[in-house]
């Protein structure tokens, strides 16, 4: 189960497993810890998701360099609290398959933070419609079958005839369906701030308002906010289920982008009360062999002091 010196030299990934360095631990103690008046503070766990290593992973006809499985291996060697299982990289949709992943993110020490997909609900009713309801409640049983409590999920791309108010309504009845079949599967869905639709917190928000299901919050993805993105964080961390952190953030005009302030990205979190996991998703230009392990030290550094 443990992977090796000789093992981690043997997949290439020596560098990205950094086994010469013991981690701090990952989790915050509370702030307001519960006492008698109830009040329970703010709790940043560390995750990654496997859309970090896409250049590693199989999808369709790419066979990959390494497997979901081997992929954990590293994650435990990182130390982190828990994974984030893309739904891009499985290779078996079996009931089987996901008892495995399971089990051995168990036997590592590993939540299974979440999984996610790669739906789009900007599309008129018919059968394509169907499709992208289908994928997303096919894989609120799967996330029932790998233990994991929350899907990613997106409004969609932007169509060529857009038409906001209309794409608006269509995301809003593509997901109260898929929330009413997550609520009877116990399983939370969490729309990420990603382009058309979402561009801004107050964007994201109003999709949220209109469904209004129990069932329903944010993915807040740091680096996807078009301008402005701590004032975007701030408002809408207190709806965050879960948060994707990026290598970078947009600039404050939305003109370019820098790298992420960490500190004060757990600053807005803790300020939220926020109580989930903070998942890296690497998307810069680095390898993310040597890339990953490095800014994973950056968040938990952050969410440590």
């Amino acid at each position: 189960m443990r992977m090796t010196r000789r093992q981690a030299l043997g997949t290439g990934l020596m560098a990205a497993a950094g086994l010469a360095a013991p981690h701090a631990e990952a989790a915050v103690a509370a702030r307001k810890p519960a006492t008698g008046t109830g009040e329970i503070g703010p709790q940043l766990k560390l995750s990654c998701a496997a859309y970090s290593f896409r250049d590693y992973l199989p999808q369709g006809n790419k066979p990959g360099k390494m497997s979901l499985m081997d992929w954990l291996d590293l994650a435990a060697v990182w130390g982190l609290d828990g994974v984030e299982l893309t739904s891009y990289y499985f290779t078996s949709e079996e009931p089987k398959a996901m008892y495995e992943l399971k089990a051995k993110a168990f036997k590592l020490g590993l939540d299974v933070s979440a999984t996610s997909v790669g739906n789009s609900f900007c599309v008129e009713p018919g059968d394509e419609r169907a499709k992208q309801i289908d994928l997303v409640t096919r894989w609120v049983d799967h996330a029932v079958e790998l233990g994991a409590p929350c899907i990613r999920v997106f409004a969609g791309g932007k169509p060529k005839d857009a038409d906001r108010k209309r794409d608006f309504d269509r995301v809003v009845e593509c997901l109260k369906p898929c929330c009413d079949r997550a609520a009877s599967r116990g399983i939370f869905l969490a729309l990420e701030n990603h382009g058309y639709l979402t561009e801004t917190a107050a964007d994201v928000l109003q999709i949220l308002e209109a469904v209004n299901h129990e069932w329903l919050g944010l993915n807040m993805d740091t680096g996807n906010f078009v301008s402005e993105p701590y004032k975007n964080m701030a408002l809408a961390a207190p709806k965050a289920l879960m948060i994707h952190a990026k290598a970078d953030v947009r600039t404050e005009d939305g003109k370019g982008s820098e790298q992420s302030d960490f500190p004060r990205i757990a600053r807005i979190l803790r300020e939220a009360n926020f109580r989930g996991y903070i998942s890296l998703e690497y998307e810069a230009k680095e390898d993310a062999a040597t890339a990953v392990p490095k800014y994973l030290d950056q968040i938990r550094a952050a969410i440590s002091s």
